[in-house]
């Protein structure tokens, strides 16, 4: 078997497609790490919708893949930006998807936490900020789901400083009836978050975070950092109250912040962790034994796919996901909500494939490469 692929120069290479998939072991629970999947949804590829319509979902598609994750002893973090929320999946779809993902989750003793955010706003004073956070919240609570309060695109619009930031996440943890998860997600991945915490600069911006935890420890399961900076990471969890976990959220550096070091480690809540399912949870069965070697030589040489897909503009690392997802066969086509299928390159594509077959994701080899000569023809790429 062999493929033509497309270079970012113009040229073409031929590339030997893998013979046999990773097969991983069973998927038990894990006992050194609590490790979450960002997951992201199958859009109905029938439905007759523009990029601005609201979003349409394949539905049994779209929890099967959830099914999938909690297979592996994954938790499934639902409605976060791996779901294109504020990139096609707006707060009705959002609140629909938590409530059925969240119904899932009961029926399998699947672990999940859910997105909670302010995505019904344009723009608002800060009292509107806070009453659609606690609509949000609500909707989570009702749910049976953990929150993971996520920044506001609003907040950060509307805030002039500091105060009103530890003001809204004061008044909404106090409000949340079980510890939350708050989410710092850097402008990388949205450039709308830029200044977050009241401050373009990071280590002021830290204290406003730190304070806000301080305050309200009791109120705080963890935080997931999405700076993809492990230094500033590292510094931020040695200072977080005892029984404050840090959930990383980098994408380039998890490896070595999950394994940790002497003075403690990352629990993970991350976006790559949906195509690396099956790896990543063999691996983090090998840190339950105390294998921190064998941990390392399984997610290391993953890194590489990693930060193709969440290279610049590293908000569309999703077409990424969503192409591997189909390629191993989770789902029947090759279609984003948004039309977001559109917003990577095809060379991108191309070695995202190559990537992701030479780390064995791909349960059917044969299937993958398949759908990606189809995908190389409809461009013009000839077998």
């Amino acid at each position: 078997m062999t493929i033509r692929l497309p270079s970012s120069d113009g040229t073409l290479r031929t590339y030997d497609p893998r013979p046999e998939p990773f097969r991983p072991s069973s998927g038990t629970a894990f006992t050194s790490r609590t490790v979450f999947s960002a997951a992201h949804v199958v859009a109905d590829p029938y439905a007759d919708v523009s990029p601005d319509s609201p979003a349409a979902f394949d539905w049994d598609a779209t929890l099967a893949f959830r099914r999938h994750l909690w297979a592996q002893g994954l938790g499934v973090a639902e409605a976060m930006d791996t779901a294109q929320r504020g990139m096609g999946l707006d707060w009705a779809g959002a609140a629909e998807l938590i409530r059925r993902s969240a119904a899932e989750a009961k029926a399998v003793g699947g672990r999940i936490a859910c997105g909670v955010g302010t995505d019904q706003l344009t723009g608002g004073s800060l009292m509107d900020i806070r009453a659609a956070y606690e609509e949000q919240l609500a909707v989570v609570a009702e749910s049976g789901a953990q929150p993971i309060l996520m920044a506001s695109r609003a907040l950060a619009a509307s805030a002039t400083g500091p105060e009103d930031y530890q003001e809204i996440y004061g008044h909404l943890l106090r409000q949340s009836a079980e510890p939350v998860v708050l989410h710092w997600l850097g402008p990388m991945f949205d450039p709308a978050l830029e200044g977050y915490w009241g401050s373009a600069d990071l280590d002021t911006a830290t204290e406003v975070f730190l304070a806000v935890i301080a305050a309200h420890p009791d109120k705080v399961d963890g935080i997931k950092i999405s700076l993809l900076d492990a230094g500033r990471e590292i510094a931020l969890r040695r200072r977080l109250p005892a029984g404050v976990r840090c959930y990383t959220g980098d994408d380039f550096h998890y490896p070595e912040l999950i394994a940790g070091d002497e003075r403690g480690f990352s629990h993970a809540l991350l976006g790559i962790f949906d195509p690396l399912a099956p790896l990543a949870a063999e691996a983090v069965r090998h840190l339950d034994t105390g294998d921190v070697s064998g941990f390392r030589q399984l997610l290391d040489p993953t890194v590489e796919l990693s930060r193709h897909l969440f290279q610049t503009p590293t908000r569309f690392y999703k077409t990424g996901v969503v192409l591997l997802a189909w390629l191993a066969g989770h789902q029947s086509h090759f279609s984003m909500l948004g039309g977001l299928q559109s917003a990577r390159s095809l060379p991108h594509l191309a070695r995202a494939y190559e990537l992701a077959d030479g780390l064995g994701l791909f349960p059917d080899p044969g299937l993958a490469e398949s759908r990606m000569k189809t995908l190389l023809t409809l461009y013009g790429v000839q077998q």
